[in-house]
């Protein structure tokens, strides 16, 4: 009788808890059992592992081969552990001394002729594996997603025989030095590429600064969605562990994370068909949703108003806790969804207020398809107005300033709110805002009476408070004045709206 362990990891989520696979052999007639709460493509590891070693010159075992995955109550899938069991059923064998997997963690699918394939889920597995100071053996498909951690001790192999050959020290495999990071991300495009609004330049430097969400409205044709694709290039880039954060949902769902673009942000921007499950993620085997894949980036809905009413409510709770939470029958998962909206819309289904094409109940309605709760969490509202005629004439003159200048504020901005509170205003808490944000008397009725005019919530109450935080901020004041909250007052360009087509 004989016992093999050897150590792996399952994919949780954007996490990989530790799977021990143990392996028995034992006498009796021929058998190949796997137990530990195995879905169907893992138990077909049976026959993948009985070719690879095969086909691969070892001697399958004509004995009774029981492989357990431990924990047993913790799901498994995939092809992740074929290397594991076919390294286990080595060792069990006595081809391989125990102690010479006490430090590694085997990760990759087998093919029958007992080549390794790349799974999802790499990046996870192997910092989960340099927290606990274990060395990786990664399938070479997947080692530029390894190397990504820095400090980890990433081996990669091609075949079955290579693990085999490593572990016995007869041919060892190398130590795949970290990626080097570029330290600066350049862009394509430019704030400077956006003719005139100013005042929404503006806006867009603020929400920049703070991690506001922001909403902006205005004809077709405007430069709204021209806007938002730029806001990437005034972002301050993302830190090492932010970045590590999100290449890990991205390696989750088996897509590729470029080196090169480490630190830049993600922009994504979902069609205005997309289902509640393609936003927040789900499925039977819950995978990640747009919301997480813009973690740490910019989720940009664009015809904001077509998305189905239901779709949209479903952010409301992501955009409050930063994560989403997707429960099953038989399994649960969290995803990080900390991401900065930015949505765009026409003020009419017609396209303009103006143009004679709609009444005014046409127009509510059709802005009522924005819920009151939704419009409560973004914080800046703005009218994004047609071009006064001639200014294309004066192009040099209306450009103004280029994301470098302006991302250079956001940066200085962004410094000091993490030296106060060690988060972006936007992330502030009522206590916090008590706390950091205090309001002279005089100013607090005034944003009182403004608040009770406009009909807002005190949710919205703290978000102004907030944006202008982030006003002072870029102005470089230690307090909040009347004129950062005056400014803050007017980025609520769709109550506004709403409240005069209602009235």
């Amino acid at each position: 009788m004989s016992l093999a362990k050897v150590h792996s990891r399952a994919c949780i989520g954007v996490n990989a808890p530790l799977v021990q696979i143990e392996v028995h052999l034992a006498n009796g007639l021929p058998a190949f059992n796997v137990v530990g709460l195995p879905e169907a493509s893992v138990r077909e590891a049976r026959d993948r592992v009985r070719s690879a070693l095969i086909n691969s010159s070892f001697e399958f075992p004509a004995k009774r081969i029981t492989v357990n995955l431990a924990p047993a109550d913790l799901p498994k899938e995939g092809g992740r552990f074929d290397v594991a069991i076919a390294i286990g059923i080595i060792v069990a064998s006595g081809q391989i001394p125990v102690e010479q997997l006490d430090d590694y963690e085997l990760l990759g699918e087998l093919g029958l002729d007992g080549t390794i394939r790349g799974v999802n889920g790499v990046l996870p597995f192997t910092y989960a594996a340099f927290k606990e100071h274990k060395r990786v053996i990664v399938p070479t498909e997947n080692v530029q997603e390894a190397r990504l951690v820095d400090g980890a001790e990433v081996l990669s192999a091609r075949r079955l025989v290579d693990v085999f050959h490593h572990l016995i020290g007869q041919k060892t495999l190398p130590i795949e030095p970290p990626i080097v990071i570029p330290q600066e991300v350049h862009y394509s495009f430019d704030m400077q590429d956006v003719v005139g609004q100013s005042a929404a330049k503006r806006a867009l430097e603020i929400a920049a600064a703070g991690e506001h969400n922001m909403l902006m409205t205005g004809p077709p044709g405007t430069g709204k969605t021209m806007l938002a694709n730029r806001l990437l290039s005034i972002l301050p880039m993302m830190t090492d562990d932010e970045a590590l954060e999100t290449a890990a949902i991205y390696s989750v769902c088996g897509k590729p994370v470029d080196p090169q673009n480490w630190r830049q942000r993600h922009f994504r921007s979902p069609h205005h068909t997309s289902s509640a499950v393609a936003l927040v993620g789900g499925g039977s085997v819950p995978r990640p949703g747009e919301v997480s894949l813009a973690h740490n980036g910019v989720l940009f809905l664009d015809e904001l108003a077509e998305f189905d009413r239901r779709v949209l409510d479903v952010l409301r709770e992501p955009l409050e806790s930063g994560s989403v939470c997707i429960s099953r029958a038989a399994r649960q998962a969290q995803f990080p969804a900390r991401f900065q909206l930015i949505a765009a819309m026409n003020p009419s289904p017609t396209g303009a207020i103006d143009d004679g094409r709609s009444t005014g109940d046409q127009i509510l309605r059709y802005l009522n398809r924005i819920s009151g709760p939704f419009l409560d969490r973004i914080d800046l509202q703005i009218d994004v107005p047609k071009l006064p005629q001639g200014c294309f004439n004066e192009q040099v003159a209306e450009r103004g300033e280029s994301s470098e200048q302006i991302r250079q504020r956001v940066e200085r901005a962004r410094r000091m709110q993490l030296a106060r509170a060690n988060k972006t205003n936007a992330q502030l808490s009522n206590q916090e805002l008590e706390r950091y944000c205090p309001l002279l008397a005089e100013d607090q009725r005034f944003l009182q009476n403004a608040v009770e005019k406009l009909g807002l919530s005190i949710r919205s109450y703290h978000r102004i408070i907030k944006v202008a935080r982030t006003i002072a901020d870029l102005d470089n004041h230690d307090n909040i004045q009347h004129q950062h909250l005056a400014q803050a007052l007017s980025y609520r360009a769709f109550d506004r709206l709403l409240a005069q087509m209602a009235g």
